[in-house]
């Protein structure tokens, strides 16, 4: 009850952020019942149904990961003072966190049923009833129970991440937390490799089409996929690291006081924008190793699965780090306020998050044509 009576006078941008949560926890759910649809009309080709179901891990995947994002940059369950007398300490915010969570995804698992129902002819009276019929198995009987296991699956696991993201920890702050470089960089490396290499051997073995983007799915190997996404989780890891690095970058050779001053930031937040951007990094690659792949093809034509969850991945990505940028500017809202009453023109602020930005996509841009250039090795010799 607390989380709705918050919902109805929180801002419109956070609003936003909810229904945007909403909506791809709507587009996850979706996937899901299309998949149960296809394994019921095809009992016999349990390995496709399989590869259908794990293509639908990486958008439920990233619908997680902003779910998360978005209670992070929450204004309602930031702790302030004051709070913990009237009950709301930092373990009952991060309940409500939990709680908004759940709500957004159920609304969104909500949305995706009624549009089910509907586009399968279960639901008549409105327009486009029954358009998919013939796509959706209508004529087979709907498992309710196994229909709503996985539309329970979305909110379910993203207030579990929501709340143990936000979980209350006593760690004793750094001596210098806008020098201290993020530990993560070698593991981060380590995944990268790892991914490289799976992907490499799977590629090798597989019979079909090596990659499971556009169309044919059935044919992939399941080796390609999961090397896929330990590349993935490595450029997560090494974001934070790589985000420093740029700071770094930015302060070397006599720097004036613009550039310490966008290096000093860079390297502060570099654990908050780091981790978002190293994901937007593998997402890129594997769009772009996939456009070059199927470059010469007749007609690479998207399945709805695939299309479907290849936009949810992509969208969920770039909000997850805009999310998380906005949300760096309003913490940095202080500190800005406090340059400018000692005379600091609004000029060189500017001037400083231009050079972040610039800073970010010199280091970045390159990985991420490094990672695209290796994982399109194995496919094209």
């Amino acid at each position: 009850m607390l989380a709705l009576r918050l919902a109805r006078g929180t801002h419109p941008l956070v609003l936003l952020r909810r229904l945007m949560v909403a909506a791809a926890s709507a587009g996850v759910g979706f996937l899901l019942l299309c998949t149960l649809t296809y394994a019921l009309s095809h009992p016999t080709d349990s390995g496709t149904s399989g590869l259908r179901l794990l293509w639908c891990l990486i958008p439920l995947a990233a619908t997680v990961h902003f779910a998360v994002a978005v209670a992070r940059t929450d204004p309602s369950t930031r702790p302030r003072p004051g709070l913990s007398a009237v009950g709301l300490g930092p373990a009952r915010l991060t309940a409500l966190a939990a709680v908004s969570t759940a709500v957004s995804g159920t609304l969104g698992s909500m949305i995706a049923l009624l549009v089910f129902l509907h586009l399968r002819g279960d639901l008549t009276g409105l327009p486009f009833d029954g358009a998919a019929a013939e796509l959706l198995a209508a004529d087979q009987p709907l498992p309710l129970a196994a229909a709503l296991t996985l539309l329970a699956v979305v909110p379910l696991l993203a207030s579990v991440a929501a709340a143990l993201a936000m979980r209350p920890r006593r760690v004793p702050p750094a001596p210098d937390a806008s020098s201290a470089a993020p530990t993560e960089l070698p593991w981060g490396v380590a995944l990268i490799a790892v991914g490289m290499a799976v992907e490499t051997y799977t590629s090798r073995s597989g019979a079909g089409s090596p990659l499971p983007l556009p169309g044919k799915i059935d044919g992939n190997p399941v080796g390609v996929l999961a090397g896929w996404t330990l590349t993935a989780l490595g450029l997560a890891l090494a974001g934070p690291g790589i985000a420093h690095f740029s700071g770094r970058l930015l302060q070397a050779l006599r720097p004036g006081a613009t550039r310490l001053l966008a290096g000093r930031i860079l390297m502060a937040e570099a654990s908050r924008i780091g981790r978002p951007l190293g994901v937007v990094c593998a997402v890129a690659s594997a769009a772009i190793a996939a456009g070059t792949l199927y470059d010469g093809a007749a007609e690479p034509s998207l399945g709805l699965l695939t299309g479907l969850g290849a936009a949810l991945v992509v969208t969920c990505t770039t909000a997850t780090l805009m999310v998380s940028v906005l949300d760096a500017g309003q913490t940095r809202a202080m500190t800005r306020d406090s340059l400018r009453s000692l005379g600091i023109p609004a000029r060189v602020l500017r001037h400083a998050t231009a050079l972040r930005a610039a800073a970010l996509l010199a280091v970045f841009a390159p990985l991420t044509w490094a990672v695209t250039a290796l994982a399109a090795v194995p496919f094209s010799s």
